[in-house]
């Protein structure tokens, strides 16, 4: 498909900035409109799977996100009560060859500044800030992106990828507000002389209990840790007593099949958010991104596009949201004998067996 016209993406975090890399390298103009008044990340560390690194290389920083990149020794799980380890997935030279990609951890900030130098060099791509998107319109092929306080604007098709309290998915889809997980989470980077000694492991490394989980990992070249504590507290809208913050309530969406309304569709978080437990939050948006980019691309329409691109990622995304719920109750915060039963059931696992369990996630290329 070749057209002069811009295809519109709403929203300039990670899923937005890659679907507009995509699309330019494909020769295809975007704009992206970002609500924020700069384009940034907030945010702490975030894990990177062999299928985000496929994502990274269709996109053309693959180089770039690899040299920034901790590349860590292993995935360990362990007993918050006990202090044992449960199992641990080795990621060293063995699981790059079966994945063909590594598994790494990087600042989320970091990651959304190589994608954003990358759309600043290229003049396929207008990042505009400080534009919130209100609503759309659509007439004779045309979508016209409504923006607060500024002049409407037309393109040729509209990505919505304006995260989890999207508006262009509550004009799409209509749906209500998403579901509060009855999980709290708290974030923090420590400096790495804070972090208990024999606990600076190079690792991913989760301590699994009753109702909660810790993880931590190195970042920054080691000169920090990502630390996050999640608490399964049946918490609705506040904790404390107090409103409840983004950062702090999990909240994801049952899948929903209505991702296209004629030339608007959606991607990451406002098509398929997730809960945390998976780490594939970001890697599905970067998938979605390189497989839209390759649809409207190869295909001589945007509706023909959009529904090869619906067709490929909704059930894939649709098992990682789902099974993430699954691993937070299950895996992550049992007690007494399900926590029990799981010591047993996954501590009985070779790496080979791993790599196995793991092939449909992270051997998985969206290109």
């Amino acid at each position: 498909m070749t057209t002069d016209q811009p295809i519109l993406i709403a929203g300039g975090g990670i899923g937005g900035l890659a679907a507009a890399l995509g699309l330019a390298r494909k020769g295809l103009p975007s704009a992206v409109f970002e609500k924020a008044s700069k384009f940034s990340e907030i945010g702490a560390g975030i894990q990177i799977a062999p299928n985000a690194f496929n994502c990274f290389d269709a996109l053309g920083v693959g180089d770039a996100i690899r040299a920034i990149a901790i590349y860590i020794d292993k995935i360990r799980l362990m007993d918050g009560i006990s202090g044992k380890e449960i199992f641990n997935i080795p990621l060293d030279q063995p699981f790059r060859e079966h994945f063909g990609n590594p598994y790494a951890v990087v600042h989320r900030a970091d990651l959304h500044t190589i994608l954003l130098n990358a759309c600043r060099e290229n003049p396929l791509i207008d990042l505009n800030a400080a534009s919130s998107a209100v609503r759309y319109e659509q007439a004779d092929g045309e979508v016209v992106l409504h923006l607060e306080g500024k002049p409407p604007i037309k393109g040729r098709a509209l990505i919505g990828a304006d995260g989890l309290h999207s508006a262009i998915r509550a004009q799409l889809i209509g749906d209500s507000s998403p579901r509060v997980s009855g999980h709290t989470t708290y974030r923090s980077v420590i400096p790495t002389e804070q972090m208990p000694e024999d606990l600076r492991w190079n690792a991913a490394t989760l301590w699994a209990g009753p109702k909660f989980h810790v993880v931590h990992y190195p970042l920054k070249g080691g000169k920090v840790f990502n630390l996050v504590v999640t608490y399964h507290n049946d918490v609705t809208e506040t904790v404390a007593g107090e409103p409840a913050t983004d950062e702090e309530v999990l909240c994801d969406r049952d899948p929903n099949e209505n991702w296209i309304d004629g030339h608007v569709t959606l991607l990451g978080d406002a098509a398929h958010p997730m809960l945390q437990y998976w780490a594939q939050g970001a890697c599905m948006a970067l998938e979605d991104a390189v497989c839209l980019s390759g649809a409207i691309a190869s295909h001589d329409t945007i509706d023909a596009a959009f529904t090869a691109y619906h067709h490929a990622r909704f059930a894939r995304t649709a098992q990682v949201q789902l099974g993430s719920r699954a691993i937070g109750d299950y895996i992550y915060h049992p007690s007494a004998g399900s926590a029990a039963a799981r010591n047993a059931i996954l501590g009985a696992k070779t790496a080979a067996d791993w790599f196995q369990t793991l092939d449909w996630l992270y051997g998985y290329r969206a290109d």
